[in-house]
């Protein structure tokens, strides 16, 4: 139980606490190292980007794009060069102000947690990289030690958010009520589901679509990747 938390803290990842998205740059570290066409993954990364940040794309649709590419060789390589996608990929891309702010709501109590729409095979080192225990990723689907390229369970993304953190709460013998505080820091029109949840929804460095509502909601803004 959670009893000795009162706050409870989450934060997407992608655009959020990062100043980029790690299935983008997955994507662009696989075409760098030859391991993809560099022609279509190219042009098809950067459409289903732009399409994610308008909101226009389909859940299954999205998590399939980016699982995909966790089914195209052994996962001894995968690891590898997940190893290097870490140092290479990502490690440039956490301002100090995203570590700073974790660590300020770690230092006050609060039980924090990384919610995204990422799977968990890309962003469990990187919650590690910000001293997060909780994760709550898209779950891969796995068989007879491979990726299948398909996703397991409820795909952490839109309402399915919601949903994946209700079934993490559960399993803590907790629900969302339980907090007389509880956050949510995301940039991505894609989250309002979860945002509407929350008691303290906060956007970062929000998308055109967001930052609209938001201004309609008097939501706070932060300008987290604007910071030095």
């Amino acid at each position: 139980m959670t009893r000795a938390h009162r706050e409870l803290v989450l934060f997407d990842l992608d655009h959020t606490l990062l100043d980029g998205d790690s299935d983008v740059e997955w994507l662009n570290f696989l075409i760098e190292q030859g391991a993809v066409d560099r022609v279509a993954e190219e042009a098809a990364n950067a459409a289903m980007a732009r399409r994610y940040r308008e909101g226009s794309v389909g859940t299954l649709e999205f998590v399939r794009f980016y699982l995909r590419t966790l089914a195209m060789h052994p996962m001894e390589r995968m690891l590898e060069w997940r190893s290097a996608y870490l140092e290479r990929s990502i490690r440039p891309r956490i301002p100090a102000a995203s570590r700073q702010l974790v660590a300020r709501h770690q230092g006050n109590g609060a039980l924090v947690a990384i919610i995204t729409a990422t799977n968990r095979f890309l962003t469990e080192p990187i919650a590690r990289e910000f001293g997060v225990e909780h994760l709550i990723a898209t779950e891969p689907e796995m068989r007879d030690g491979r990726f299948t390229g398909d996703v397991a369970g409820t795909p952490s993304f839109r309402e399915g958010k919601v949903t994946r953190l209700e079934e993490w709460l559960t399993a803590r013998q907790a629900k969302l009520t339980d907090f007389g505080v509880s956050r949510f820091y995301s940039d991505s029109i894609n989250d309002v589901p979860l945002l509407e949840r929350v008691t303290h929804p906060v956007v970062v460095d929000p998308d055109p679509r967001l930052e609209r509502l938001a201004s309609d909601r008097r939501w706070p803004v932060l300008r987290l990747h604007s910071q030095p």
